[in-house]
């Protein structure tokens, strides 16, 4: 039976994943380390709570003694890292503390990893680092174009350059130790169990609230969308089939701007829901500092190597987030209320 170390699996792509694989394999285990800040929440993970080939850990990946006695208890066979903080804005805002968790978090767990599988000659057989990153590092992109694997890399956030360092130091423990790893860098993503402070989550709480719609600048921003199952599905091959040191780029070719999006949300509800959802509600403010045009991610080489393909066209993919997030309202409202911050000592400190 294998077993996965997954950081930051209480978070949107996390919770995700560890339901992808469950559903599908019944013969892993998976331990959940999540440090359950803002936006990790384990009412995402309450379907599998009970299931015995899972594991919750509260902690930080910054903890070295935690994840060492993670390593001593448990024989871990793969690291999947997606603990991180992950928003701009709040970047723009606390740069220190996405330095403190995305670099020197990724560094500890690295280092703790690499201790438990070296051998004298390499490492353990089987053992991987995987490291879950985004398109931001590269940058921006003109008009045309596709970030590929092999472009520099120049990040403009302090977010994108807290990953690109995470990035580059999982490179260098390949480079300089032989360690097995390899990083993916998806496009952004879509799905059930979104935090709302994202746009698409945020679009359609807001709709459904009758609030306005920000709308950076003149909405023309572009991004590459990528429905988070199908981010799940490639993980899953990097891990099983990835050639050691390698980095994979994980995208949708579902380019659109943003104003684009909000129509299309706005559009659905109005169709569906409620007629009082109209454009009115769209509200253009100040552009973010530093704002990135167009970010487009080439999947050629994890399909050519690895057979991956996005399954879900935008079209689909943005009918069923709809869906989910109509369906799981009290979700919403507990993450919007603070209530959901509530579960963990309900679940687990007060038993």
């Amino acid at each position: 039976m294998k077993t996965y170390l997954v950081t930051g699996g209480a978070g949107f792509i996390g919770a995700n994943f560890i339901h992808y694989m469950l559903n599908k394999y019944s013969d892993i285990k998976i331990i959940n380390l999540d440090k359950l800040t803002y936006a990790g929440n384990l009412e995402n993970l309450k379907d599998v709570e009970t299931n015995s080939n899972y594991t919750f850990a509260c902690g930080d990946i910054c903890d070295k003694e935690l994840a060492e006695k993670l390593f001593v208890d448990n024989d871990i066979d793969y690291v999947v890292n997606f603990a991180a903080e992950s928003h701009v804005d709040r970047s723009i805002k606390e740069p220190e503390i996405f330095v403190k968790t995305n670099v020197l978090g990724t560094v500890n767990i690295l280092n703790v990893a690499k201790n438990s599988w070296e051998i004298p000659g390499g490492f353990k057989e089987g053992k991987k680092f995987m490291q879950v990153s985004t398109d931001e590092v590269y940058g921006s992109l003109g008009d045309t174009g596709f970030f590929l694997e092999t472009i520099p890399l120049d990040p403009h956030s302090p977010y994108s350059s807290s990953k690109t360092g995470a990035d580059l130091m999982v490179k260098a423990y390949y480079d300089t130790y032989k360690m097995p790893v390899n990083t993916t860098r998806c496009s952004n993503n879509y799905g059930p169990y979104q935090f709302p402070e994202k746009l698409i989550p945020l679009l359609i709480n807001n709709c459904l609230n009758h609030k306005n719609l920000p709308v950076y600048g003149d909405g023309m921003n572009i991004r590459d969308w990528l429905y988070v199952e199908d981010h799940c599905k490639a993980i899953d091959m990097v891990i099983n089939g990835g050639i050691l040191g390698e980095v994979y780029n994980i995208g949708g070719h579902n380019e659109r701007a943003n104003i684009q999006i909000v129509k299309t949300i706005i559009s659905y509800l109005n169709e569906n829901v409620d007629k009082e959802i109209t454009e009115k509600l769209i509200s253009y403010v100040e552009d973010r500092l530093g704002h990135d045009k167009r970010y487009g991610i080439d999947p050629t080489k994890i399909k050519e190597e690895l057979g991956w393909y996005p399954e879900t066209t935008f079209e689909v993919g943005i009918k069923k987030t709809i869906k989910w997030n109509l369906d799981n309202k009290e979700w919403m409202d507990n993450i919007t209320s603070g209530e959901y911050q509530n579960y963990y000592n309900n679940m687990y400190q007060n038993k």
